[in-house]
């Protein structure tokens, strides 16, 4: 049977799975389609939270990430989950006993402002909006090269899947679809990250393989890699090479963006009671944790199958004890296919540039006086002869470096599109939710019938859907870099409002208004410059220039620096004026702290 047979049979079942079980699951109420009807099992919830938030840019590019970096970029790993830490202790359970169906009407009804509440919407809608590019990027990326159709028809592909099951389930059919799709992601990672694991270290735990011994030298896992790769004139893959600084504030731009991002907060919504709001971010944690554990090694190992494919003799004895791989062996070995399938996707190139039929690939930007470059001098090298190789298919690809059967291939396919449709389809409910419930019922049309709310939810549903894909057609950047920009989003402008609306009593609606302001535009408008749209003569001048970077911050750092606006200005604007409400103060105590029922003495549970 074909690779190309198998990578459509296990796509075709999981989407067959996806589509039953939205139309076993269709909303037939505003509740249902918000919701779920609040009747979603903690662990069930858990695993659909793990399933939405563990996106494409945690499951394809975040091990990319690490595997052309190393050290430096573990700051995806520990902001990520350290920022949903921050979210089920501080806002989750909270936000449930407030008993909402969305986050602009928690900002709306703490701030007793209808401004505020829009506000929160745009804010939504632009941090969803950029969020869903990168999924979006990941299912073309995906169908490009296990369907062999091109990004565009791929994109319209995955688009046309979740319509169906977002558009018709709602909040209660992606929740059971989110479900299977962990199930499909989770066994997709995993299971080659063990044949890996086995083959480069014999140990079947790939986390405990990271810091074992490699087989073909007998040396620790990890000094072979680094051994590996300062021989081509890289840095080390263990080596903290960038700025502590950056470092330290994209980790906390991270984890507070986590926090803030809307398609997360209202999975919460959904489970019958305040303690189960906590009981499910303690269950979403433990799932996460079977991913983010195995995604270390899964980035190291795909950086040392990768460098051992262009030079064989790395992966016994000395770098350069054998030639590299030539044009002749890539057009004609079997185990070089998968450069030539994904050759053909333009995510993965080469070039011969001195003509000599072999590929050379190492750091053509060494020192002058470096090992490197006295045997390119010597051997006549015009420089890197992989010319790229997109972060983003290390993943994907990693089970064909490594000549892992091709049912194996095709689980990686289908887990590959799970996790960028997951959290695609919840980003695009949390649109919905805004559109429908925010601003139309909220704003437009507040008499507007139940009936006639489902149908614009539906309507907005289809409506972002359409947006997303043509966005994701073109996007600003791989996956997990557009992600990141949508992070920093959020934490410039929902967390620290969110933040202020549960535990302060004293920041008031115009202090939310200009916080929240104050906050986003700033991120926006530095993220703008410096990454990559502020032209000058043609030639973005300043994206990868740190000298001309503010103290030194890099772009992606700097929603920290949006989220202290958003803080300062909201304290300062509600000290100049007047306090809430003593009904609006009474709220915030009633949502902080537990209150017991006069006469059973039992706590008050949330709607």
């Amino acid at each position: 049977m074909s690779q190309f047979t198998l990578n459509l049979i296990f796509i075709g079942a999981s989407f067959a799975i996806y589509i039953g079980i939205a139309i076993w699951a269709r909303a037939g109420s505003t509740a249902e389609f918000y919701a779920a009807n609040r009747g979603v099992h903690p662990v069930m919830n858990g695993m659909a939270t793990a399933a939405d938030w563990m996106s494409a840019a945690s499951f394809i590019s975040m091990a990319g990430l690490i595997a052309f970096t190393g050290y430096d970029n573990s700051t995806y790993l520990m902001g990520w989950t350290g920022g949903y830490v921050l979210l089920a202790l501080l806002l989750a359970p909270y936000l449930r006993k407030f008993g909402k169906f969305t986050v602009p009407q928690f900002i709306g009804d703490r701030f007793y402002s209808q401004t505020a509440r829009i506000i929160g919407v745009i804010c939504l809608l632009i941090i969803s909006l950029t969020y869903v590019i990168g999924q979006m990027t990941g299912v073309g990326v995906t169908f490009a090269r296990y369907l062999e159709v091109s990004n565009s028809t791929g994109l319209w592909i995955g688009a046309a899947i979740v319509f169906f099951y977002a558009v018709l389930g709602g909040m209660k059919g992606v929740t059971y679809t989110q479900v299977a799709q962990y199930i499909v992601l989770i066994i997709a990672y995993t299971i080659p990250a063990v044949f890996i694991s086995i083959a480069l270290t014999g140990n079947f735990l790939p986390q405990l393989g990271l810091f074992g011994t490699h087989t073909g030298s007998g040396t620790l896992f990890l000094e072979k890699l680094d051994q590996v790769v300062t021989d081509l004139g890289f840095r080390s893959y263990t080596g903290h090479h960038g700025s502590t600084l950056n470092m330290f504030m994209f980790t906390l731009a991270l984890m507070i963006g986590t926090a803030g991002l809307p398609h997360v907060i209202i999975r919460f919504f959904t489970v019958p009671k305040v303690s189960d709001a906590r009981s499910s971010a303690g269950w979403s944690l433990v799932f996460i944790a079977l991913l983010y554990t195995v995604a270390p090694a899964v980035g190291s190992m795909a950086r040392l199958n990768l460098t051992t494919t262009m030079w064989p003799g790395a992966a016994s004895g000395e770098t350069f004890s054998t030639d590299p791989v030539s044009l002749e062996q890539i057009e004609t070995s079997p185990n070089l296919e998968w450069m030539r399938t994904w050759g053909t996707t333009g995510l993965l190139t080469w070039e011969d540039k001195n003509g000599d039929g072999l590929i050379q690939y190492y750091n053509d930007k060494a020192p002058a006086d470096s090992e490197i470059m006295q045997l390119a001098d010597e051997n006549g090298w015009q420089g890197n002869e992989l010319t790229s190789v997109n972060d983003d298919i290390m993943v994907l690809a990693n089970p064909e470096i490594a000549n892992l059967p091709g049912w194996v291939i095709g689980i990686v396919a289908a887990g590959g599109l799970a996790a960028a449709l997951s959290t695609a389809a919840g980003l695009l409910l949390a649109i919905s939710g805004a559109v429908s419930h925010d601003l139309i019922k909220g704003a437009i049309s507040p008499g507007i019938s139940e009936r006639n709310e489902l149908l614009a939810a539906r309507i907005s549903m289809a409506v972002a859907i359409l947006v997303a894909t043509l966005l994701g057609l073109h996007p600003p950047g791989f996956a997990a870099q557009t992600v990141a920009l949508a992070f920093g989003l959020a934490a410039s402008s929902i967390f620290p409002v969110l933040m202020m609306g549960i535990f302060s009593k004293r920041v008031n609606r115009a202090g939310a208004i200009w916080g929240m302001l104050s906050g986003m535009l700033t991120t926006i408008i530095y993220v703008f410059v410096y990454k990559g749209w502020f032209f000058i003569s043609g030639t973005n001048m300043l994206e990868d220039s740190p000298e001309f970077w503010l103290f030194g911050i890099a772009p992606a750092s700097f929603g920290v620096i949006g989220a202290i606006i958003n803080f300062v200005v909201a304290y300062v604007v509600s000290a100049a004026t007047a306090e809430p409400p003593a009904e609006v103060q009474a709220l915030v105590e009633s949502i902080r702290v537990p209150r017991a029922d006069a006469a059973t003495g039992q706590p008050v549970q949330a709607p």
